[in-house]
């Protein structure tokens, strides 16, 4: 029982983690506007600020597989936070002192990218190797603080810069990097398990020949194209197809997907244990294709909006879930193991809203197709198109699931409700 009472404050200390995840990935995209009109930058420039955000994590991600394991949790912990602190302060600094504001954005960037990168990989088997029974669960209640320190950072930065004002907009940042400050120095203190010893790890050979570990790695690839594809391009969403203001459209989009996404990882994590898991994605996944199709085929925008906010409750617990069930099967994977799977997720989290805007430029610019429905514009049509298409990264997570299943089936065992996959 003390054992157990001393790492909750380890868990508190992730979920906090989370949450400053949450911060470094959702401010900078806040302030883009506010970028182009105090700094001049383009929208080229703004794009560029995007891709070196996420290269910049998924290069943390691939050197975190060989590296984490070696430098031990604690470090690993105390040097995200510190990169996530030093990278808020920049953000709010050398934009204003740099002769060039831009190359003050872009240093800022990189610094939090390896410290969001490094939380991203460090935070989930600290979570996984803390003592208790309920693992996925507390993967889920875990990845919760993502959602809501997203949900924060938006209504939060949003009321601060309505009550100080745009022209102090340096100061945001400033206070945001006060989470991690504070985190870094319990890091230093709460209780950690040690990391997997690398004689008993499993070996990234067995990994990649097994069936389980490659569907997963094809899970967590449509987890992250399922869940960015529709968040970024949401508040557009909202705003052409509701007729809504910028302000209006982040709240209506991003950040009610956020909440609801919270709702469903929150719910797992509170009665996960009488929640078949297997079960749950297979319905997460096939409530998601209907909200793609829904958000893309309702005449009424409202319905569409709300198939929006429900298609976060319906990717809720594809990344946490496929975290899960894999470290179920390699309970010794270690940190590498966490490592590949989120660089698949971040690399879906790139490639599902690319794709989708790929496919709504094409068609929003096809004439012969714009004039075949004259009742939608060709931005609607477009946005609608690309929203139906990314309803093929459910439909990859439906089979995945279900393969998975059909793998431990041919294994001659039994699923268990809690961590229903080991290895054939």
């Amino acid at each position: 029982m003390e054992k157990t009472q001393n790492f909750k404050s380890t868990v508190f200390a992730c979920y906090r983690g989370y949450i400053t995840q949450g911060i470094v990935n959702n401010l900078s995209p806040l302030f883009f506007v506010l970028f182009q009109n105090k700094f001049g930058i383009s929208y080229s420039l703004i794009s560029a600020l995007i891709l070196c955000n996420f290269v910049t994590q998924v290069i943390t991600d691939v050197l975190s597989v060989k590296y984490v394991d070696r430098i031990g949790y604690r470090k690993s912990a105390v040097i995200a936070h510190a990169l996530a602190f030093l990278g808020l302060v920049m953000q709010g600094t050398l934009p204003n002192v740099l002769p060039a504001p831009y190359v003050g954005l872009v240093l800022a960037t990189i610094v939090n990218g390896v410290g969001g990168g490094l939380i991203e990989v460090i935070i989930s088997p600290i979570v996984d190797s803390c003592p208790g029974d309920a693992k996925a669960s507390a993967m889920s209640l875990l990845h919760s603080f993502y959602c809501w320190g997203q949900v924060g950072v938006v209504l939060i930065t949003t009321l601060l810069l309505r009550l100080i004002g745009e022209d102090l907009w340096f100061i945001i940042p400033i206070l945001w990097s006060l989470l991690p400050l504070y985190n870094l120095f319990r890091f230093l203190k709460v209780p950690l398990m040690p990391t997997v010893p690398e004689e008993e790890k499993t070996p990234l050979k067995t990994l990649f020949t097994s069936k389980i570990f490659l569907v997963a790695l094809l899970l967590m690839l449509c987890a992250g194209a399922s869940e960015l594809a529709m968040s970024q391009w949401s508040s557009l969403f909202a705003e052409r197809a509701l007729g809504v203001t910028k302000v209006i459209g982040d709240l209506l989009g991003p950040c009610l997907f956020a909440v609801f996404m919270g709702i469903g990882r929150t719910i797992y994590g509170v009665w996960g244990e009488k929640i078949h898991l297997t079960g749950a994605m297979v319905f997460c996944a096939a409530l998601c294709i209907l909200c793609y199709l829904g958000t893309a085929l309702f005449e009424n925008p409202w319905l569409s909006l709300l198939s929006c906010a429900l298609c976060g409750f319906s990717v809720s617990l594809m990344w946490p879930g496929t975290f899960s069930l894999t470290s179920a099967a390699y309970p010794k994977g270690g940190t590498a193991m966490f490592g590949i799977l989120a660089v698949l997720g971040d690399v879906g989290c790139s490639v599902g809203p690319a794709l989708m805007g790929a496919v709504s430029g094409a068609v929003s610019g096809n004439a012969k197709i714009a004039a075949s429905f004259p009742n939608l514009t060709a931005d609607q049509l477009g946005l609608k198109s690309g929203m139906l298409f990314s309803s093929v990264f459910p439909a990859f997570i439906l089979i995945g699931v279900l393969l998975l299943t059909r793998f431990h089936k041919a294994a001659n065992k039994k699923p268990s409700p809690k961590a229903d996959l080991s290895e054939e």
